[in-house]
């Protein structure tokens, strides 16, 4: 596969390399910060509470889908989210035959990198997810990239899985633009009929596995820290992972 060059791929990818793998945790993290923008994630925006959320659900359970950026820390964050009972990375807007990490990196697969959140509708709703999601989870802002990830499988996309799910997702951005709580206009997307992907096994828990890696030490604790400062009633500290939903199973 031609592979695009290293100037527009990720700098995750990049970190990604054996050499730099082979380095220390400290020395990885001097490299990096000393070769990259410092792109650390800004304090997050207050925001209003939904003003139309979805109708009471009387299922055990329901999924979001969310993308925004690299998907390790969107699923970091909602790990640690209370009433969310498994959030999976994977790839969501494209074909089955391409919803893999190599193909979607291409920018040319109409995947994004997404996570699917499975969560009790009887402890947090759908509009909560969507205020964590457009102030702590990525900026809503962003087109086709976030932070230092560039690319239309970088953006800010939601998958509603019903049609309530997606008039309350388009609702929801046309109060934030009318509050101006961004300095920009909210880029996300509503892609509906999209069906996800899981990613590889690799890809799953990969903040609470390597808390130390240079990309999640400065793009992505920066969120889950800012997760549990502005939605401290929402905030868990253990979180909930896929290996250990998967092991329960």
């Amino acid at each position: 596969m031609n592979r695009p060059p290293l100037a527009a791929r990720s700098w995750r990818t990049a970190l990604q390399r054996p050499w730099l793998r082979m380095l220390g945790a400290a020395a990885a993290l001097a490299a990096v910060v000393f070769t990259l923008p410092q792109l650390r994630a800004e304090a997050a925006p207050t925001i209003p509470v939904p003003a139309a959320d979805e109708s009471g659900l009387a299922g055990p359970s329901a999924v979001a889908v969310f993308a925004g950026g690299c998907f390790w820390g969107v699923q970091g964050v909602f790990q640690h989210v209370d009433g969310v009972l498994n959030a999976v990375s994977g790839y969501a807007g494209g074909a089955a035959s391409s919803a893999h990490y190599d193909d979607v990196g291409s920018g040319n697969t109409g995947h994004a990198e997404a996570v699917q959140i499975t969560y009790d509708p009887q402890r947090i709703t759908y509009g909560r997810l969507l205020q964590i999601y457009f102030s702590v989870a990525h900026d809503p802002t962003q087109l086709n990239r976030q932070g230092p990830d560039r690319g239309t499988q970088y953006r800010s996309a939601i998958f509603p899985m019903t049609q309530e799910q997606g008039q309350i997702a388009k609702s929801y951005i046309a109060q934030l633009n009318q509050a101006h709580v961004y300095g920009a206009a909210i880029a996300t997307r509503i892609e509906p009929g999209k069906t996800f992907y899981p990613a590889e096994a690799y890809h799953q828990d990969f903040l609470a596995r390597n808390p130390s890696h240079p990309y999640i030490v400065i793009h992505d604790l920066p969120k889950v820290a800012e997760l549990q400062r502005v939605f401290p009633d929402a905030y868990r500290p253990k979180p909930v992972l896929v290996s250990a939903v998967a092991a329960a199973k």
